[in-house]
């Protein structure tokens, strides 16, 4: 039960990061892209888990990060990435994690399904 509030938390933080540590680029585009609006939270916490901890993202959720669309995304992964918290995280490997996360879903998404 401990690891769900810490998730939640991490959550909490990944959308609402003070604007105070972000670079005004990715605020800006996060603002101005309505990003913070465009996921249902259980569908962030899957995507966070994917990205930041070890997870997995449903298609479903999949469907709401292709959505979202990659400027949002890119920018709401930099900004997480600038709040101190999670400083002892390796950028370069989160990046790499997010690259791979949005690839997969994009694919699943783009994929026909099999009853088509």
């Amino acid at each position: 039960m401990g690891s769900l509030n810490v998730y939640s938390a991490l959550v909490v933080l990944f959308l609402t990061c003070g604007a105070a540590m972000a670079t005004k680029e990715n605020d800006q585009i996060i603002k101005d892209n309505n990003c913070e609006t465009k996921m249902g939270l259980p569908c962030v916490l899957e995507a966070f888990t994917s990205i930041f901890e070890t997870g997995t993202i449903s298609s479903k959720c999949c469907g709401e990060l292709v959505w979202l669309g990659k400027v949002c995304h890119s920018a709401l992964v930099k900004r997480t990435l600038e709040n101190p918290l999670f400083k002892d995280l390796s950028p370069a490997r989160i990046i790499a994690k997010s690259i791979q996360t949005w690839n997969s879903c994009l694919a699943l998404i783009d994929s026909p399904s099999p009853s088509a």
